[in-house]
């Protein structure tokens, strides 16, 4: 079984809505202070649409072992003219990679 799985910090919701919006699944919603939740997790893509439009990291990815990910996270920064993905390893390490969104697709 494969669990792609995203965890929201409702501490670090903004109330936005956006993941919302995005989910193809329709999982994300709102719960009574219109923060956001997934309601079932296990059911989750893995698509990180949510995570690409969270604009304040309260989304994280897990990458899970069956995916080469070994327990480790990921959440997304988006800045202007660039997306920051970080990775959390299974030890606690950071990594992260940045991408420029203005010279990304100039072939």
């Amino acid at each position: 079984m494969i669990l792609m799985s995203i965890k929201i910090d409702k501490d670090k919701c903004i109330k936005c809505g956006k993941c919302i919006k995005v989910c193809p699944g329709s999982l994300i919603y709102a719960d009574e202070n219109k923060k956001a939740f997934i309601k079932y997790e296990d059911e989750c893509w893995g698509c990180t649409a949510c995570l690409k439009e969270c604009g304040v990291s309260a989304i994280k990815y897990f990458l899970g072992e069956d995916i080469g990910g070994r327990g480790g996270s990921m959440t997304v920064n988006k800045g202007k003219d660039f997306w920051q993905w970080n990775i959390t390893d299974g030890n606690g390490k950071v990594h992260w990679v940045k991408i420029n969104t203005k010279e990304s697709n100039k072939y």
